[in-house]
């Protein structure tokens, strides 16, 4: 009886060794199961098609310029339609990419979103213009006439620079550079024609046309509604030194994102950069040559 109690906790200390052995295998043999599910989730992820919110005009043409160059790359064009804020689908991991704005409009996203993005290609400037219907000059705009400017913060400013080039206005002493001094209507100092500076948003400029004796108005919408900056604008931004070029513009995370670095490759390549010029005459500017 003695040597039959005295061996209970050999025996036990047995099955525990037995059991420790047996639940450590059994780990790994899930482990080593799972592993392959888990290898062909990142490549899924990794080989996923880029999902790439645009503007209509220039920028899903582009894009799909790009498709044709490369057809092996897949990458899905998510078109915008008014309304809907392409920084907050980035934000919200709807799309992985946009490429539709500047980098003055993108910091000011980022400060009103709270969110930090990243620019992975500039790609090509749309000069902004200045349009009419009603005169051919800006010696036969009247006094008192009516200007539509965008009315968000970044286009707003870049708009009074424009007319300021053009010699409509003039702005206080030290807004001589767009990108460093942001402008607004209060800081006009001379307006010789007591022009009536009117604020709409963007989209509706071209719109606007008929009812204002002059229009400011971006490039990709002047596009859209058919109008060509370089031969319907009454005055055109200079694109040596300009700082509004449109971006391709990804999340911290996917900045080093193969997909990401090759559709930068694609859009500031010598093939794109001809695509532009051909296609858009002037009305859309390459920044890689």
């Amino acid at each position: 009886m003695k040597s039959l109690v005295s061996s209970k906790p050999d025996q036990q200390k047995e099955w525990s060794s037995m059991l420790r052995i047996l639940t450590t295998r059994l780990a790994r043999i899930a482990a080593i199961a799972i592993m392959p599910v888990a290898l062909s989730l990142s490549a899924f992820a990794a080989d996923a098609p880029l999902r790439i919110a645009a503007d209509p005009v220039p920028h899903t043409e582009i894009l799909a310029f790009v498709q044709k160059l490369a057809p092996d790359f897949q990458f899905k064009i998510v078109e915008l339609s008014q309304g809907v804020n392409p920084n907050e689908l980035l934000a919200s991991g709807d799309v992985d990419a946009n490429y539709f704005q500047h980098v003055p409009y993108l910091r000011s996203q980022e400060q009103a979103l709270g969110q930090k993005f990243a620019v992975a290609a500039t790609v090509h400037i749309e000069p902004l213009g200045v349009y009419s219907r009603k005169h051919k000059s800006f010696d036969a705009v009247p006094d008192g006439a009516s200007v539509a400017v965008p009315n968000n913060a970044t286009n707003l400013s870049r708009a009074l620079y424009l007319l300021q080039a053009q010699g409509l206005i003039k702005l206080k002493a030290g807004f001589d550079a767009p990108d460093k001094q942001a402008a607004t209507p209060q800081d006009i100092a001379d307006n010789p024609k007591h022009l009536k500076i009117l604020e709409i948003e963007a989209a509706q400029l071209p719109r606007s046309l008929d009812d204002v004796d002059l229009a400011v108005i971006n490039g990709n919408y002047a596009l859209e509604a058919g109008l060509s900056p370089a031969k319907d604008s009454l005055g055109l931004e200079k694109a040596d030194g300009n700082p509004y070029a449109n971006v391709l513009v990804t999340t911290p995370k996917l900045a080093d994102d193969p997909r990401i670095a090759r559709l930068s490759k694609l859009l500031t390549s010598p093939e794109v950069a001809k695509f532009i010029r051909e296609h858009y005459q002037g009305s859309v500017i390459p920044v890689n040559n």
